[in-house]
């Protein structure tokens, strides 16, 4: 991961659809709780540099050679005693006694849980294979409606106490949330679309396992369920997702109905949420699901090793979509089991049933080329003349400016006329559409390797005269840009406002 995605990465367990919902619930202190997690969240995108912990505060080790599982976790928790800045006031330490808070205790025992998974069942020292120490901090804010890893440490809070409880109750949320820092140090999906939605339901998988292999719950007994400790009252019993019926984790009048789909028929095209990656997760989250309950036994053995090899292995890039890992599961199960093997056949069928691979007898060993086609063409390199020539702007022209995305998955748009607006954005939005400055980012982005980042924002400009039609991630915006873009979506000209 580049510089940039320190600052910028926030991964929540709260999808943002359910945020939204209750951030429109006609019961005051629901919404309220639900507004300020999703204000908390996307002020702490746009301040984390200032509120950044000083080096000297860290818990430092000694780097070890990859491989290695010498010394054990290393795990440190702090109290954020219902405030905001991070990490708070440190209370527990590697080996240090239970301190008789519960939240402590579970966040210290969940980042151990989760340690044991990746250094017992894959031979991996902690998120980076190097031993990184594990931070997380409990009692952050008030009230407040989620739990995030923010690129560094966990965050925990202690819910709303009417439909939220504690986020350090679930284990397979404390394991969703580490296993994000994985992916960045391997495979470093990017966090758009298709290979958005694997690096989501890489933690879950992920976590899910965690919880399973500390239960000791075979594929079978496990309920597959991400988040079922989290809600508590009247939605006791449901979840935030589930992986082997997505679509099924609630229905109620307050959250609505899960959105998740569980086969290609069914994906979602949005341009929600980096194009929905917490809904057409569920699509992979199946598969593997469906695979591990076919083959029996604990999920994190065969399914578990097969989905780690291709994550952390040569094969996989940050574009990968689903049918290019779903080939590489394949690939990695007939290198390890063999062509003909039932867990080969087994991981072949679950991609199958849906919907990403063809039946399993339309090719002559069951497997999928795992650099085929599905990635569709590459575009072309983008030439210095491509840029179109200064057109002509009229006062007239209605520009559209969409934010989406962020650590909370808000969306905000607003349309404008040029003559509108004050006088210096309507300056520099004349220079930028009649440049084709736009159209120039937009360009480079399709064609180089960069790539948004988990809850970052996307910003889309409309605008029919010039034409402009343009969606660019936040990290590719000069300073300048991105700016112009808050401030034309404040309605009062100033700093931008999430609603």
């Amino acid at each position: 991961m580049t510089g940039d995605n320190d600052h910028t990465t926030r991964c929540t367990i709260v999808p943002p659809h359910i945020l939204e919902r209750l951030a429109l619930s006609g019961d005051a202190e629901l919404a309220a709780a639900a507004r300020e997690a999703l204000i908390d969240l996307d002020a702490r995108r746009l301040h984390r540099r200032a509120q950044a912990t000083p080096e000297s505060d860290r818990p430092r080790r000694p780097r070890l050679a990859a491989g290695s599982l010498e010394g054990g976790p290393v795990r440190l928790i702090s109290d954020a005693q219902g405030g905001t800045r991070l990490p708070g006031t440190s209370v527990r330490g590697e080996g240090d006694p239970d301190t008789g808070d519960v939240a402590v205790t579970e966040a210290y025992d969940g980042l151990g849980d989760t340690w044991a998974l990746y250094a017992e069942a894959f031979e991996r020292n902690s998120l980076d294979a190097r031993g990184l120490p594990l931070r997380a901090s409990v009692h952050y804010g008030r009230d407040y409606d989620n739990a995030f890893w923010d690129g560094t440490q966990m965050v925990f809070g202690d819910g709303d106490g009417k439909i939220f409880g504690r986020f350090t109750a679930s284990l397979d949320v404390i394991g969703h949330e580490l296993a994000h820092g994985v992916t960045e140090h391997t495979a470093g999906l990017m966090y758009q679309g298709q290979p958005g939605a694997l690096n989501e339901s890489m933690s879950d998988v992920f976590g899910s396992l965690v919880k399973q292999r500390k239960l000791g719950h075979s594929a079978d007994a496990a309920d597959w369920l991400i988040g079922a400790e989290l809600l508590i009252g009247e939605l006791a019993g449901q979840a935030l997702r589930s992986m082997i019926a997505p679509g099924t984790a609630y229905d109620n009048p307050l959250l609505g109905k899960d959105p998740q789909p569980g086969h290609m028929d069914d994906f979602v095209d949005t341009d929600e949420d980096h194009g929905g990656v917490h809904i057409n997760s569920g699509i992979p989250n199946r598969a593997f699901a469906l695979l591990a309950t076919s083959l029996g036994g604990n999920a994190w053995e065969v399914p578990g090793r097969i989905w780690y090899a291709v994550l952390t292995g040569p094969g996989i890039s940050a574009d990968c979509d689903f049918v290019t890992f779903a080939g590489l599961t394949v690939d990695a199960a007939i290198t390890t089991y063999g062509v003909d093997s039932p867990e080969a056949l087994a991981v072949r069928s679950a991609w199958a049933q849906v919907g990403v691979l063809g039946p399993v007898d339309e090719g002559e060993d069951g497997s999928e080329p795992a650099g085929g086609e599905a990635g569709g063409s590459e575009p072309g390199p983008v030439a210095d003349d491509d840029t179109p020539d200064p057109q002509p702007v009229p006062s007239r022209a209605v520009v559209q400016v969409r934010r989406s995305g962020g650590l909370a998955g808000l969306s905000k748009t607003r349309s404008i006329s040029l003559e509108d607006l004050p006088a210096g954005q309507e300056q520099q939005w004349r220079s930028v559409l009649g440049g084709g400055t736009l159209q120039a980012i937009e360009a480079r982005v399709k064609d180089g390797p960069s790539r948004a980042v988990p809850d970052g924002y996307c910003y889309g400009v409309i605008c029919d005269l010039p034409p402009t039609d343009v969606e660019i991630p936040e990290q590719q915006l000069p300073d300048h840009l991105r700016e112009l873009f808050e401030d034309t979506l404040a309605d009062d000209g100033g700093p931008g406002k999430s609603s």
